[in-house]
């Protein structure tokens, strides 16, 4: 498309700043999704950036369509989010762990309590008492 209100180098300017900030790869910006950078990325001024009808009106349409996040933040929003699924997750088995080690201390602790039982009771009927003989009739 030509833009009649810019020179074809400006609009190229345009175009070619437009495409490197949207491949993630600024030359002279930060690399924000802005038109600010866009400008500054093309090397003209706000003023004649804004006269680029045609070209804002690309720009408009694609961070409308792809959203105003670069590869780069797009990648790090993506990991945080995976991040924060393995956290919620290993904090789910945590739980669950933790569930089953109370559960088996509850047992450990039934079980020696039982065993010390038994070993009483052995401890006083392992004595041997013998019962008086009774003659027979």
């Amino acid at each position: 498309m030509n833009d009649t209100s810019v020179s074809a180098k400006t609009e190229h300017k345009l175009r070619d700043a437009m495409n490197r900030l949207l491949a993630g790869k600024p030359q002279r910006s930060d690399g924000r999704l802005t038109k600010n950078n866009l400008a500054l990325e093309a090397g003209v001024s706000p003023a004649t950036m804004f006269r680029a009808k045609v070209v804002l009106a690309d720009w408009d349409a694609h961070i409308i369509a792809h959203g105003s996040l670069t590869p780069g933040e797009a990648r790090r929003d993506a990991d945080i989010d995976d991040l924060r699924r393995q956290l919620a997750a290993a904090k789910k088995e945590i739980t669950e762990l933790n569930r089953r080690l109370t559960a088996a201390a509850t047992v450990i602790a039934a079980f020696h309590h039982d065993n010390r039982m038994l070993r009483t009771e052995r401890d006083t009927a392992s004595t041997v008492v013998a019962f008086p003989s009774q003659p027979r009739a």
